[in-house]
């Protein structure tokens, strides 16, 4: 054994180019349409035009006369199949049967009626035109209180009313806190719905193998093995008999955390005709079809003393569902509850939800997933309270922060928030920003007439989800590191990135604890028959339960390569450090490499171990974790157009311990260009019949990369004691934090006309009418 020079170079928190980008940008990437089989087949998908209507009769003889047209599946073809599952239950929940396609009526524009299988993709889509259906149109409601109001059309006409599913949830003393309020606020804010518009729409490619009785799904999906367990129930297929395969991912923000009816369908398709079939998504099915966000309307009050204590919050939340549930559909406005009393130390609050079907496409997970309501209705309130008692919206926050000597802190709606450092990230975005400097400034735009605004949001979010008893579906993740015999090192996650970059931050995380090389290591994901079961990526999660996952398994690692070194070292006293084992005694050495061929090799093996260097771990997480941050916008907003310009941006975030600073600013970044979008642009609008005007990107307004402005990065670091490596997640910061930012500063710009709130999109149709009436909606 050579005398070898130890790895010293250290990986976790230096700037690393993400691993994954090479493919990425230059095309060479594989997503679901990149992939290609001999016979494959194509679907199209034959969508109802109608919000509600009875299917009187359906005639599919001429598209199946259409040359190319293999076949054509309608709902009668399906029974057996489904349904698409809802993994929520809530008390009382009321969970409509939604078949992979539509039976003897439709109750959204988009709901799916029939498949069409052709050798050809533009045969599939040109034979849609060729099948008849007889509907009878039925009164439809699209907006969540006018579904509440009596005798509103029945999205399900099984149940007496449009109400799916009631919540309550209080703490304290409510009464006795507004009873004692020297000022009480109130005010109705929507979380207007919203489009997840991926920049890969959703696609299937399904292969039997009828010899196998074998069935291969490749799913633009962030939550393959969920998948796989989901859809061989709804085809009542063994479960090791489906191998589902998530290729690239070209985005998924929540939108692809479902299990959706074309991935049954595709499947089942498949299983029918014997040959591979391929689904593509389009643009306009992927607005009318694929889950919405948000699509909140919240009725806040807010009690204080005049000194701006806090003492108590209620909420009335009405969640427009939609026409039935996704996977997590009825879920995700409790976690608006369980956020709404922010990062403040008050102890009395009081929620109402109420869960309202609709005749549009189910909302789901976004982007967030309830925080970014939660986030953006307390600090409207906190704002208006502040504007009311006429104190500086950063002294009313200081003064009502949870202090840092209260962790973990237990909150009224039951969460125990780890660590937080509030008062110093806010202090630290006010230096960023200058901010004092800031408000002498705006003082001198209001002498000259300029509207010129300063807003705040200070945020907390939950993260890494999460324990099992608090999640559908287990909270826990899956990790196994493997050193090859030639000293390569394989990482296999059970969670399932995409964008997110572990591909790079759990290869840091090898280097610093093996020694190698990054480039040395390869992280594969996202394939049920290579990688050991796993939840999946969503919730900020995939660092913080996915790489303590990988962390623990290169622990156990660790010591089986010391007993190999050891071994071969002959001696009973030695470390691993930096890519080699040491013999404390003599100082002789031996490398990874060497130690991972003789553990293949196994012509001596350490008493009680096993061949290979080989690490399996499953990580159970204790609680969530709880990032936190101060974003600061400065806007000003054109008196003869209602334009809003974003002078400044300053976002300062705490994810915990930073693995990689690069991919933590990416993160933050694409956060706030999402906030930006709900806050200035966004909206998805139906008509009253339950049509979607939006349904194109033509009226569908995204921001585009002139309408983001420049974001002033900086952190604070906080570590978590959840789990060793300190980490929090920092995935959905920057949407969770911009909305309250911006409106909060464009209310400020117009707050010397009288204006006390705005709900979002801040258009500037919206704020020029403002102007012209003075301020007076």
């Amino acid at each position: 054994m050579a005398t070898t020079i130890t790895k010293t170079e250290t990986f976790v928190g230096k700037r690393i180019r993400r691993k994954e980008d090479p493919r990425l940008i230059t095309g060479t990437a594989t997503y679901v349409d990149d992939i290609q089989m001999p016979g494959m087949h194509y679907a199209a998908i034959l969508r109802s035009p109608h919000a509600a209507a009875r299917i009187l009769a359906i005639r599919t003889d001429a598209a199946l006369r259409h040359p190319g047209v293999v076949a054509v599946f309608t709902g009668k073809d399906v029974e057996g199949i489904g349904p698409v599952p809802c993994g929520a239950s809530l008390p009382g929940l009321r969970v409509p049967y939604h078949s992979v396609l539509a039976r003897d009526r439709v109750y959204f524009v988009g709901h799916p009626v029939a498949v069409v299988v052709a050798r050809d993709r533009y045969i599939a889509r040109d034979a849609l035109d060729w099948i008849e259906v007889d509907y009878e149109p039925l009164p439809a409601v699209a907006d969540p209180e006018k579904a509440l109001e009596p005798g509103a059309p029945a999205v399900h006409p099984e149940w007496p009313d449009n109400i799916a599913f009631t919540y309550h949830q209080e703490a304290g003393d409510v009464d006795k806190a507004f009873a004692e309020a020297d000022v009480v606020v109130k005010q109705r804010i929507v979380s207007q719905r919203l489009i997840p518009t991926a920049l890969e729409t959703r696609g299937v490619v399904a292969d039997w193998r009828s010899g196998e009785k074998s069935l291969t799904i490749y799913s633009s999906t962030q939550i393959p093995h969920l998948m796989r367990t989901l859809v061989a129930q709804a085809l009542g297929l063994p479960e090791n008999r489906l191998r589902v395969v998530a290729p690239e991912v070209g985005g998924g923000f929540g939108s692809k955390l479902n299990v959706y009816a074309e991935e049954i369908l595709m499947g089942f398709v498949a299983m029918k005709i014997g040959k591979p079939i391929k689904w593509i998504e389009s643009r306009r099915e992927n607005f009318l079809c694929t889950i919405h966000g948000r699509g909140h309307v919240d009725y806040f009050e807010i009690a204080g003393k005049r000194d701006g204590t806090i003492l108590g919050l209620k909420l009335k939340l009405i969640q427009d569902l939609g026409a039935y549930h996704q996977l997590l559909t009825p879920a995700i406005p409790t976690l608006s509850v369980l956020m709404m009393p922010g990062i403040y130390r008050f102890r009395n609050i009081r929620a109402e939800v109420i869960g309202v079907f609709t005749n549009c496409v189910p909302t789901d997970a976004y982007r967030g997933a309830g925080r970014p309501e939660a986030t953006h209705g307390i600090e409207r309130m906190v704002d208006m309270l502040a504007a009311e008692i006429g104190m500086d919206p950063a002294e009313i926050r200081f003064k009502n922060f949870v202090r840092p000597d209260e962790f973990p802190y237990a909150t009224p709606t039951g969460l125990s928030y780890d660590t937080g450092n509030y008062a110093t990230a806010l202090e630290k975005a006010m230096e960023v920003a200058g901010y004092h400097q800031l408000r002498e400034e705006q003082k001198k735009a209001r002498q000259e007439g300029r509207l010129f605004g300063i807003g705040i949001s200070t945020y907390g979010e939950i993260c890494a989800f999460g324990p099992s008893p608090a999640t559908p579906a287990g909270g826990w993740e899956s990790a196994t590191v493997r050193v090859e015999p030639t000293g390569k090192v394989t990482v296999l996650t059970g969670s399932s990135p995409h964008g997110q970059g572990q591909e790079t931050t759990f290869a840091q995380l090898v280097c610093d604890e093996l020694g190698v090389d990054i480039d040395d290591v390869v992280v594969q994901h996202g394939d049920t028959a290579m990688v050991p079961y796993g939840i999946g990526t969503f919730g900020s999660r995939a660092t913080a339960v996915g790489g303590t996952a990988v962390y623990f398994a290169l622990q156990a690692l660790k010591e089986k390569i010391k007993k190999f070194g050891a071994t071969l070292l002959d001696s009973d006293d030695v470390s691993f450090s930096g890519g080699v084992c040491i013999c404390n005694k003599t100082g002789r050495t031996v490398s990874l490499a060497e130690i991972a061929a003789a553990s293949y090799r196994a012509a001596k093996l350490p008493p009680g171990t096993e061949p290979g260097l080989v690490s399996t771990y499953f990580w159970e997480p204790p609680n969530f974790t709880f990032p936190f941050g101060a974003h600061i916008v400065v806007t000003e907003v054109d008196r003869e157009t209602g334009a809003v310009e974003i002078k400044r941006y300053v976002a300062v975030d705490d994810c915990g311990k930073v693995i990689n600073p690069l991919l933590v600013e990416g993160q933050v970044h694409g956060g706030v260009a999402q906030g930006l979008g709900q806050a200035l642009y966004e909206q998805a609008v139906y008509d009253d019949n339950g049509q979607l005007v939006t349904g194109e990107l033509m009226d569908y307004a995204i921001p585009k990369a002139t309408m983001v402005p420049r974001i002033e990065t900086d952190r604070t670091e906080t570590p978590t004691p959840v789990n060793p490596l300190g980490i929090k997640g920092v995935g959905e910061a920057g949407t969770i934090a911009c909305s309250p930012a911006v409106v909060n500063s464009v209310v400020d710009a117009l707050s010397p006309l009288g204006v006390r709130h705005i709900d979002m999109p801040l258009v500037p149709e919206k704020l020029w009418r403002l102007i012209q009436k003075g301020g007076q909606a």
